[in-house]
């Protein structure tokens, strides 16, 4: 859509899924014991939680012969609480903790289910038998599966929470609870929102956007007054300077600085360079080649010769004739009427804008396809999703397609429906937030609603808008992201600055003056771009509060989040700033180190056992590796040895261990799992010994150059397993592998946002774009462009205290796992190459404590060579949760592969291979 506030509209409900399932899963370590909460709170009173008051939580015990129980609390702090505190209790695993939810109860007394002859929650479940989580905000009458897991989602007044036992597919199309949200809602809690919104705006709405000030900050950004150039970069940024062309001429058509900036566009190598990366005889990208037709309009110039294309008609030629299943695959199509090589809903309006405002009809197909993006409150989601997959409105995108669909007509009741979104969504202060759980304002999301609602003749609700914007504009004339940023940003300020010109980009598009030249000149080289503070985000990973002792990250009291720790440890190897922290968090898992449950690195592995996984050994594996630790040796066990005997010879994903096909390792259940344990034995010098695993991954490998997220189960492409497969094939030297991985980085530029962020399970996901940055390192020459552009993003999601958000537009506040995938992806470094040595540091012994024979938590256990005991207690770490859904992880209707990227999170930081050129500096 143009602008920064695409927090929701990222990837397809599927890739949401299973990316989260990958990159935000808390990794538990394993118990020795079934961690259990304590005995339940009494329960508030059903009638006190009201559509204004608390939350209701419903478990459906039918599976087990029992019926929907209801619980209430009346301040909830987390779904997890709620849970507990509404009168249930939980049963975690041992291998990950109490944070993934494999029994429930209820009542102190009361039988959780599974049974343990059904399920002996020692690995994740299977994907059919599980426990599932489900929302619904006030008003809502179908039920949501959970983009955040228990843990990390906030429950809202009124809200009401679902567990439903059993299986469901990775869109969350399946496996809804049998009742309805109203079915469990509190007596009381009163009528649905009236769907025809509110009747008039919510202030007076008296102050206005200073646009001169606006244009002026805008043009102050154009390097040479022609193109957008990010900080520390010299190569442009085709797409904010589209950005800035749109704000410039909505004020003033004749705007000479918007006129030179899209001659500069149009100059032919930097069309190629932006919508024709295939070539120029190749399949445009739909989202850049629709962004300059809007240009070519907005400015006067021809869209039909422009930068030597007629974007026009490479529009209305590359749209999708069919559904992906209905004959033969067409790439870059998913469902039909999609303008081919787009995933998202804004490319998709804007190419009907530029077609329509062209005088080129558009395929009935396309505009089509927009309405069914419509989901059941009106608004619009910001994904190309396919019907009864996931659905979720986004102000922005609601804005946009309302403009498309209003200038293409004939879908009155879409459009009628999605005003009645944009009026009852937006605040009473006058703002619209970005997402729909979010309390406060966003400048661009409030530019887009307050550009649509004027076009459909609500000024009062549009001034409501700007009255607000005017509160929020910088002294030089600039907007931030939210409300409360405190740094102006191209993305937020231009469409504030069209809505402030009281225009909209349909309105500044439709108009048509005579042709201009199109100058041509030389293509700049492509930098790597400006990025996060890595210096904060280390601070922040390795601060008191965060790593327990300076040894471990912790998912509850006392109970080691190994996965997440050696994450950690990644970060602090690729960066390089602070190793002797990382020397710590390295001997407390090599040299026998507990937490406070008595735990050390191996309760995790499960090396010995049959539910050893090769992708949790692999990632301990690869960490002794980087490190310059024996992986052979490594927490007393010979992990390369565990990884040879630990391949399936025939696939059986019923059974423990689990076996995804021939060549999988045991109870790797993603592509993630598969890779740890490849990159691990081909560093150790044994890619004889993995040959039959490498074959395997190849194998998972999609026609499109993706790779699928699932071992042994189907699943869909996603970006967090294309980037770890891609940089795990890289180590393989011949001209097959070295293909396969120019293939998947092309897919993966493919899927980068407008904003420079990346699709992933909770949204515009950090996990995503960081994975996204090291896969495009392999080839950095190319990428240049798209990994400044998305080192640019990760820096907009860093937060003061250092951390990061787990997406943008979520639920606001720095996540631990999120922040290391984010300080370790920055720097571009491979997992295959990830080197940082231990010369030069010496260890930093902490006390140490015996375990409690009672089994409570105690404080860890340290043991650093050379050094005496003590005691110290530790104090709990907030853990680093990302989004936990489901059973407390998202899977996204495969709770199987629930630890798909707990093992392998992404963890890992790579160095470019040698033919392609590194990024962000060596380890």
């Amino acid at each position: 859509m143009g602008t920064e506030q695409q927090a929701k509209r990222q990837a397809g409900a599927r890739r949401r899924l299973l990316s989260l399932v990958t990159a935000s899963f808390l990794t538990l370590g394993a118990g020795v014991a079934f961690l259990t909460v304590p005995s339940p709170a009494s329960a508030d009173p059903i009638e006190r939680c009201t559509a204004t008051t608390g939350a209701i939580v419903a478990v459906d015990f039918g599976p087990f012969g029992g019926k929907v129980e209801r619980g209430c609390d009346t301040t909830p702090t987390t779904g997890y609480e709620l849970l507990h505190e509404g009168g249930f209790t939980t049963e975690g695993t041992v291998h990950d903790g109490p944070a993934f939810i494999c029994r429930i109860g209820k009542g102190a007394s009361g039988t959780r289910y599974p049974t343990a002859d059904k399920e002996d929650c020692v690995l994740t479940p299977q994907a059919t038998a599980y426990w599932s989580y489900w929302i619904a905000s006030p008003g809502q009458k179908n039920w949501t599966y959970s983009p955040l897991g228990a843990m990390a989602r906030t429950p809202r007044p009124g809200d009401v929470d679902a567990w439903v036992f059993g299986g469901t597919d990775v869109g969350g199309t399946s496996g809804r609870p049998a009742f309805s949200p109203d079915d469990v809602r509190a007596a009381g809690s009163g009528p649905s929102p009236d769907p025809t919104g509110p009747t008039g705006p919510p202030v007076p709405g008296t102050g206005t956007v200073d646009v001169p000030a606006a244009t002026r900050w805008l043009t102050g950004k154009l390097t040479d007054g022609e193109r957008v150039v990010d900080d520390g970069a010299t190569a442009p940024n085709h797409f904010l300077t589209t950005e800035v062309v749109y704000a410039l001429a909505a004020a003033d058509r004749e705007s000479t600085a918007a006129r030179k900036a899209a001659r500069f566009l149009a100059t032919p190598s930097q069309t190629d360079a932006y919508a024709y990366p295939a070539g120029k005889e190749g399949i445009p990208d739909a989202t850049a080649a629709a962004r300059l037709a809007l240009v070519a309009e907005a400015t006067g110039m021809d869209p039909r010769a422009f930068g030597g294309h007629d974007l026009l008609g490479d529009l209305a030629r590359y749209v999708c004739p069919r559904n992906i299943g209905d004959g033969e695959n067409v790439d870059g199509c998913l469902t039909k009427g999609d303008f081919r090589t787009t995933g998202q809903s804004d490319a998709q309006a804007m190419a009907v804008i530029a077609l329509l405002n062209g005088g080129v009809t558009p395929p009935a197909a396309a505009v089509d396809r927009l309405t069914g993006l419509q989901c059941e409150d009106g608004g619009f989601t910001g994904v190309l999703i396919r019907a009864g997959e996931w659905c979720d409105s986004d102000t922005s995108a609601t804005g946009l397609i309302t403009l498309a669909l209003k200038r293409g007509g004939g879908h009155d009741a879409a459009v009628d429906r999605a005003r009645a979104y944009l009026k009852k969504s937006q605040l009473p202060t006058g703002a619209w937030p970005s997402a729909p759980s979010m309390t406060t304002g966003s400048p661009a999301s409030t530019g887009w609603a307050a550009q649509a609602l004027r076009a459909l003749g609500d000024t009062g609700h549009a001034d409501a808008g700007l009255s607000w914007l005017s509160k929020h504009q910088f002294p030089a004339g600039g907007f931030g992201f939210e409300e409360d940023d405190t740094e102006s940003r191209v993305f937020a300020t231009s469409p504030v600055a069209v809505a402030g010109a009281k225009s909209d980009l349909v309105a500044l598009t439709a108009k048509q003056a005579d042709p201009k030249p199109t100058p041509t000149g030389p293509t700049p080289p492509v930098p790597p771009g400006d990025g996060p503070d890595i210096g904060k985000g280390v601070a922040y990973l390795t601060g008191p509060k965060q790593l327990i002792q300076g040894r471990y990250y912790q998912s509850s009291p006392g109970f080691a989040d190994y996965g997440m720790t050696i994450d950690g440890a990644y970060a602090l190897a690729a960066t390089g700033t602070d190793n002797a922290t990382l020397r710590n968090i390295v001997d407390f898992l090599d040299k026998g180190g507990k937490d406070g449950n008595g735990r050390g690195i191996h309760d995790w592995t499960m090396i010995g056992t049959k539910y050893a996984g090769g992708g949790s050994i692999g990632k301990a594996a690869l960490l002794a590796e980087a490190v310059g630790r024996d992986p052979r040796a490594f927490g007393g066990r010979n992990l390369i040895e565990a990884l040879a005997t630990g391949v399936c010879t025939d696939k059986d994903t019923t059974s423990t261990p689990y076996c995804g096909g021939k060549g999988a390792y045991t109870n790797a259940k993603s592509v993630f799992d598969q890779s740890l344990g490849v990159i691990a034995q081909i560093r150790a010098g044994e890619s004889a010994a993995a040959a039959e695993p490498i074959t395997y991954l190849k194998s998972l490998q999609q026609p499109s150059g993706a790779w699928v997220s699932l071992v042994g189960k189907d699943s869909d492409p996603e970006v967090d397993s294309t980037a770890m497969a891609a940089m795990t094939v890289d180590l393989l030297p011949d001209a097959a592998s070295q293909a396969a991985v120019d293939k998947a980085l092309a897919w993966l530029a493919t899927q980068q946002l407008a904003d420079g962020g990346f699709p992933g399970a909770s949204g515009d996901s950090v996990n995503s774009a960081a994975l996204a940055v090291q896969g495009l390192s392999l080839d950095a020459q190319k990428y240049g462009t798209q990994i400044a552009r998305a080192r640019r993003f990760l820096a907009t999601q860093q937060n003061a205290d250092g951390g990061f958000n787990i997406a943008k537009g979520g639920q606001p506040g720095s996540d631990i796992r999120a922040s290391t995938q984010a300080v370790g992806g920055t720097t571009g470094i491979s997992f295959g190459n990830l080197t940082r040595s231990l010369d030069g540091t010496t260890p930093q012994p902490v006390p140490t404590a015996p375990v409690q024979p009672s089994g409570s938590p105690s404080a860890p256990v340290i043991v650093t060579p050379g050094e005496g005991a003590g005691s110290s207690a530790g104090s709990p770490a907030g853990a680093g949760g990302g989004g936990l859904a489901s059973t407390g992880a998202q899977v996204g209707g495969l709770a199987a592969a629930a630890l798909v990227l707990v093992l392998g999170g992404w963890g890992a930081i790579r160095a470019a291979k040698r033919r392609r050129g590194p990024v962000g500096g060596a380890a």
